[in-house]
């Protein structure tokens, strides 16, 4: 893997967690997540920076994907867990907002992309319908700007009530894209969005990343450190449940502060 090469010569004050260039979009502090009596986060404090990419990167395991499903609280749609400690979405309790409202807010696409089972057209459109629009001219003009954020438009907008199903792997994902962008989020969560693409799609998924930060704030979870160093403008290394560090991603790239952020980006362990 042809990473950056770890620079241990920095000058001092350029590692560790800088402070935010302004309000954080989110902001977790002490938070311990719990499947069952398994404590599969430990202490997560962070800030996350509005309208740029923030990528979390670690081996498997290591609690990067479970942390990404307490910013929407995805997480309760699995028994038995819990959060602890406190998440603020525009210094606002994620915790006290009703669900549906925050999941509004706070969009997710998962890895392996998740059509539904009706036309291109109505996937987009389900969000804006579920929330209130009805009419099919304003239907009609949220799903194309839906579908050209995420350069999907050209595609498909002469098949738009064709099956999602006819559409290619890489296409489907951007139709997920589409369909979470299709209710303004604030904030978009990416799981491993590309980790089943090709690297054509894979390009085409993180050209979109850099486009859509203007007017969303965007968290990641990829395997590909090599994508993280290509996208992300703030990164955060996970391992056993702990976040061991976080900062832009030049630093966590070029000069980490930690040994076991080091070990990891340079192959030697993970």
């Amino acid at each position: 893997m042809n990473l950056p090469s770890v620079n241990k010569g920095a000058a001092s004050g350029e590692v560790g967690q800088r402070p935010p260039e302004s309000a954080p979009k989110l902001k977790s502090t002490n938070l311990d997540f719990y499947y069952g009596t398994y404590k599969a986060l430990q202490g997560i404090s962070l800030s996350i920076h509005p309208n740029r990419v923030t990528a979390f990167i670690g081996p498997s395991g290591c609690g990067k994907s479970t942390f990404l499903r307490t910013l929407n609280r995805m997480y309760e749609t699995v028994r038995h867990t819990r959060a602890e400690g406190e998440i603020l979405l525009d210094g606002e309790d994620i915790f006290a907002l009703e669900v549906s409202q925050l999941r509004r807010r706070v969009g997710m696409v998962f890895q392996r992309s998740n059509p539904f089972p009706k036309s291109i057209f109505e996937n987009v459109a389900y969000g804006p319908r579920v929330n209130g629009t009805t009419r099919k001219a304003d239907l009609q003009e949220r799903v194309e700007r839906s579908l050209r954020r995420s350069a999907l438009w050209e595609e498909v907008k002469d098949k738009l009530h064709k099956s999602a199903y006819d559409l290619s792997g890489g296409q489907q994902q951007r139709l997920c894209i589409a369909r979470a962008l299709a209710v303004d989020p604030e904030v978009l969560l990416l799981d491993e969005p590309c980790s089943a693409l090709d690297p054509i799609a894979t390009a085409k998924i993180e050209d979109l990343l850099f486009q859509i930060k203007d007017s969303c704030t965007v968290v990641i979870v990829t395997h590909n450190m090599q994508q993280a160093a290509r996208v992300a403008d703030y990164t955060g290394f996970f391992l056993l449940g702990k976040m061991i560090e976080f900062d832009s991603t030049k630093v966590i790239f070029k000069t980490p502060s930690r040994k076991e952020t080091e070990d990891y980006i340079t192959g030697r362990f993970g």
